[in-house]
């Protein structure tokens, strides 16, 4: 059990969280207490106090190498949460009222969404160069969790489901399409169009958004426990590489690989066609720092360019 606190040693905690990621991050006593610039001994003397409070074993201990347990993993994962999340927010505070500058998270997968972020940017940077944006990859999944956790501010999903009742959002001009990603000598590639009952008996790719639901799953008018799914994936890329050998074929949104030239790919749209809405996210309440609203006030004025 946590022993109480005595005022002040919150700063102290957080050194201690820090101490505890070099050793993570180095593997070993020895070098993380050098680039701490503190002396093995204290460095060991803290971890060890921090093991007893929580009263759990954070390290395995070898002769040249210092390893994680599952607790330590998972306290690994929380110390970085909070060690970035306190990070920003100080960084955000020390800002001057007239200086515009500081970071800008935005949580986002795979769509054609992210050209219009990406027109943000380079507003930005032309006319407010100190600040920067930072572009965090992941399916839905991932970037919700980090949206609700605070470490990014913004996330672009693809579809509404449930993000009208729970974020505040803004509905983005373009639109992603459904299609299929196949070799071209894939016997659909013959076909102008796929229709869900050409999908009925083959092997498929799936990515993880369709394994959490999406309109897909309507439109092909089947569950997933009566799909071929050989393989589920969160980014296409790598997706695209079994697709190329030949293991099957991958839903996925249009356009995201690059099927010109010598590429042995190509995409195949659906039939009746099936388009999503997409939508910048934050959460509800979210307190915006000058960056943060400076980066949303551009996000409108593009979607209302191109209404």
């Amino acid at each position: 059990m946590i022993k109480s606190r005595q005022k002040g040693d919150f700063l102290m905690e957080l050194r201690v969280l820090r101490y505890f990621l070099a050793v993570a991050r180095e593997e070993n006593i020895s070098r993380a207490a050098e680039a701490l610039h503190t002396s093995q001994p204290s460095l060991s003397r803290q971890l060890k106090e921090l093991e007893e409070e929580l009263g759990k074993t954070l390290f395995l201990r070898g002769r040249r190498k210092i390893t994680l347990t599952e607790e330590g993993m998972f306290l690994r994962k929380r110390a970085e949460e909070i060690i970035d999340l306190v990070d920003r927010t100080t960084r955000e505070l020390t800002l001057t009222e007239d200086m515009l500058a500081g970071d800008v998270y935005i949580g986002a997968g795979e769509t054609e969404g992210m050209r219009l972020i990406a027109q943000a940017a380079g507003t930005l940077a032309q006319s407010w160069p100190d600040i920067h944006l930072h572009i965090v990859s992941g399916d839905r999944g991932d970037i919700v969790e980090q949206l609700d956790k605070g470490l990014i501010d913004f996330a672009v999903l693809v579809g509404k489901s449930d993000a009208q009742k729970k974020y505040e959002y803004l509905l983005l001009p373009q639109r992603d399409t459904w299609s299929v990603l196949m070799r071209k000598d894939h016997s659909l590639a013959q076909k102008s169009a796929v229709k869900p009952e050409d999908l009925y008996a083959e092997p498929l790719l799936l990515s993880r958004q369709i394994m959490d639901g999406s309109p897909f799953l309507t439109w092909m008018g089947r569950s997933l426990s009566q799909l071929n799914v050989v393989s589920t994936h969160n980014l296409i890329y790598n997706a695209s590489l079994m697709v190329a050998e030949g293991l099957g074929v991958a839903v996925t949104l249009d356009g995201l690989i690059n099927t010109t030239g010598d590429s042995r790919l190509c995409y195949r749209p659906l039939s009746p066609r099936l388009e999503v809405e997409l939508l910048l996210i934050w959460k509800r309440y979210q307190t915006f720092s000058p960056a943060t609203a400076k980066f949303l006030e551009l996000m409108r004025a593009e979607v209302a360019g191109q209404s």
